[in-house]
């Protein structure tokens, strides 16, 4: 028996609950090691529902998982938003002064669990985070319109090599890769360059691909995305993802994203994400190594490459004979005031 009338903030959640949450979004009964791979979504769950029912809960109407999942039946149905908000004002048990705010907030909470995409103004100040305003119309018209934004940058010389990944974009660029919980966050670079944004809950995509009311063919490519940046026959982006420090809560998932062929790695495939590729591989191809680590690693140039370690060596050599011979030096004159004694 599930307990979906039980209070948001009850955790940890039972695998019944888990269940109808995800039948009812999805459509479909995980297995249980879909279970366990789904670890970091339902993190997000947690934190996003104590987030909402901050101050007390003065700011959402909602209170248990139903509640959730009735607004979530109504996105599904391609109800526009403020008869949404119409149905759930009819529920209420008495007036409110914020009513608009509560409804409003409980629709986007709503919307955030269901596409894990941040909607409406999140608590607790500046976040760094993208939101969407969404207002007016159904969820599925907006996020068509926000999604299907025709790309705005060329990409005539954008050939995404297999050296384009996430472990070469640290290593070689400098560049940090963030995990972001908000799905439009996705490649988006950040802090002048140096961070990139991954949506990495690789599990989350994979259950909603076929029963989702994003834009079709957003999910299949943000997994191939994951792919590309995540290749899942590289042994050595294994093992660097596990030695990755917290926050990065590792989606088991996110290295089983798929092959890419030489066709699938042409940017022209890319249409959601398109400039954002653009722009990673633009700073991807014009970073120059600043640390030894990044000189070691980054052998894009060979004739650089060779040339800078060459200058180390000789560089080495000359200081370490160089030193050599002011010990030898100091020994002689050591020698020469401090003459050995006849026995």
């Amino acid at each position: 028996m599930t307990s979906l009338a039980s209070p948001l903030l009850d955790t940890p959640l039972p695998l019944s609950t888990e269940n109808a949450i995800i039948d009812c979004c999805w459509g479909q009964t995980p297995s249980l090691n879909q279970h366990n791979d789904l670890r970091a979504f339902w993190t997000f769950y947690t934190k996003e529902c104590e987030n909402a029912l901050h101050d007390g809960g003065r700011h959402t109407a909602v209170r248990t998982h139903r509640d959730i999942l009735d607004i979530v039946k109504l996105l599904k149905d391609d109800m526009p938003r403020d008869e949404i908000q119409r149905s759930l004002r009819s529920k209420l048990s008495k007036a409110y002064q914020n009513e608009d705010e509560l409804l409003g907030s409980s629709i986007d909470l709503a919307a955030r669990l269901l596409l894990m995409v941040d909607f409406g103004n999140l608590p607790y100040g500046f976040s760094g985070r993208r939101q969407l305003h969404w207002d007016q119309g159904c969820l599925r018209d907006y996020l068509e319109s926000y999604f299907r934004a025709p790309p705005a940058l060329g990409h005539e010389r954008v050939k995404l090599e297999r050296v384009f990944n996430a472990r070469n974009l640290g290593r070689m660029a400098g560049v940090e890769i963030v995990p972001t919980d908000n799905l439009v966050d996705h490649m988006r670079l950040t802090d002048d360059d140096t961070k990139v944004y991954i949506f990495n809950h690789a599990s989350f995509l994979k259950l909603q691909s076929k029963n989702t009311i994003l834009p079709g063919g957003l999910v299949d490519e943000t997994l191939r995305t994951l792919a590309l940046l995540f290749p899942q026959s590289d042994p050595l982006t294994r093992k660097w993802l596990r030695q990755l420090p917290p926050p990065f809560l590792i989606d088991p998932q996110l290295i089983q994203c798929g092959h890419l062929k030489t066709d699938d790695r042409q940017i022209e495939r890319f249409t959601f994400w398109h400039d954002r590729i653009v722009t990673l591989k633009q700073v991807f191809d014009e970073a120059t190594p600043r640390t030894i680590s990044q000189w070691w690693y980054d052998r894009r140039n060979g004739v650089q490459w060779y040339t800078f370690w060459v200058a180390i060596l000789v560089l080495s050599l000359t200081l370490f004979f160089g030193l050599i011979q002011c010990i030898e030096g100091a020994m002689q004159v050591y020698g020469t005031f401090h003459p050995a004694k006849g026995g």
